[in-house]
């Protein structure tokens, strides 16, 4: 977490140098993905919430501290996602496609993993359609993203 803020930091001061904003992005399928990261407890509960949009090739990287079975709701998420999930190899290991938004509260639906995760990456519903992800794909990590 503290590295993810240097990074921002640094960014913030040398935009020129960071394409994305902030710098962070990751690779899947042949593409890459500007992300921002949610690393702590906070930043993972509040996750996409209220947003109206998400920018084409961006995505937001989940990293939890250990692998395990996750699942994942749209309490209060305005777009359609994308979520999957990679374990700690970072190898895809469970899908779900064309979430849609929910505006129950507690009662929007979990969407949980299949198999144990680290690592979880919500990108704009139809990516994975459309780089005909399967199971086993391998997400990189550009520079300055925390690796395994």
């Amino acid at each position: 977490m503290l590295r993810t803020r240097l990074l921002l930091a640094f960014c913030g001061l040398t935009l020129a140098g960071c394409a994305s904003g902030n710098g962070l992005w990751v690779e899947l399928g042949g593409q890459r993905y500007a992300v921002e990261v949610a690393d702590d407890d906070a930043e993972r509960a509040r996750g996409l919430m209220f947003r109206d949009a998400m920018p084409e090739r961006h995505g937001m990287l989940f990293i939890h501290e250990r692998q395990e079975p996750q699942a994942y709701w749209m309490k209060n998420t305005r777009i359609a996602l994308d979520i999957l999930y990679f374990d700690e190899a970072r190898k895809l290991v469970s899908q779900q496609r064309d979430v849609p938004p929910c505006s129950a509260g507690d009662r929007c639906p979990p969407y949980p993993s299949d198999a144990p995760a680290r690592f979880v990456l919500e990108l704009n519903a139809g990516e994975a359609a459309r780089l005909g992800l399967k199971n086993g794909a391998e997400l990189t990590f550009g520079p300055g993203m925390a690796s395994p």
